[in-house]
């Protein structure tokens, strides 16, 4: 089907507190103006402050979710977030079109340091998802994991950013968030080189704020802008969901990309 409306789909796991996952992803992409659509590959039990149980699709379960979705809308741009199994992963890879913009936020541990990527699944990511991403958005720890180096500076983010890229990646975007300074740096990596994406360091920690990110770009690609608008713009969506983070009473703030108060 030809939609006359603008499509989006991510495919992740619940998360119950509305800050992370499927329901981040989802208000993300309503703020950005798109049809937001989702695939359960988990279920979670957790707030912004931890993890309590993990409870994996199987992989039958993905594969049909995605494809009866597809007997009816094309969207115009996927994002993956937990998809925990190699067994998901390669049901994702599998049922989605390849002419499909795909953008891979490589979960692999929750804020709270829950572990959410089984160690099997990590080789599943590198030699079957990465080299169908149209951009990747790992946080430092995420980089170093799927690049096997240790990030302290800006030269080794672009290093670990470009091992990601030689993996098949289109573009890479390796995100500052857990890094110092007044400002958080992001750095996207392509073919053209490094494009700095800043924005004011909030002197707090948010919950999803990767998934809301990666997100507003997939919504942005959803609407046909480039890759590297689709970055920038996605930074300034986040950054307003940072700046307005709201916080339960355990003191954890989530990403706030409607604006709510």
């Amino acid at each position: 089907m030809t939609c006359t409306f603008h499509t989006a789909l991510t495919i992740a796991g619940s998360d119950p507190s509305g800050g992370a996952g499927i329901q981040v992803d989802l208000k993300t992409f309503a703020e950005v103006g798109v049809w937001g659509m989702a695939v359960v590959t988990a279920l979670t039990a957790q707030s912004a402050n931890r993890v309590s149980g993990v409870w994996t699709m199987e992989r039958h379960v993905v594969r049909e979710q995605i494809s009866t979705l597809l007997e009816d809308i094309t969207p115009g741009a996927v994002k993956t977030g937990m998809l925990s199994t190699d067994e998901i992963i390669q049901a994702v890879v599998q049922t989605l079109p390849d002419n499909i913009p795909l953008v891979v936020d490589p979960v692999m541990i929750s804020t709270s340091g829950h572990r959410l990527l089984e160690d099997s699944a990590i080789k599943s990511m590198k030699e079957v998802l990465l080299p169908r991403a149209t951009v990747v958005t790992p946080n430092i720890p995420e980089a170093e994991g799927l690049a096997g180096i240790k990030i302290t500076d800006d030269a080794s983010m672009i290093e670990a950013g470009m091992k990601i890229q030689e993996l098949g990646a289109g573009v890479v975007v390796v995100k500052g968030g857990h890094g110092t300074g007044v400002e958080s740096v992001d750095l996207l990596i392509d073919s053209n080189g490094v494009t700095r994406l800043t924005s004011p360091r909030m002197p707090y920690q948010v919950h999803g704020s990767g998934c809301c990110f990666s997100a507003a770009v997939t919504g942005f690609l959803a609407q046909g802008y480039g890759v590297d608008e689709s970055c920038r713009l996605g930074k300034e969506i986040v950054s307003k969901a940072i700046r307005e983070a709201i916080a339960g009473t355990g003191g954890m703030r989530m990403v706030n990309p409607g604006g709510v108060q």
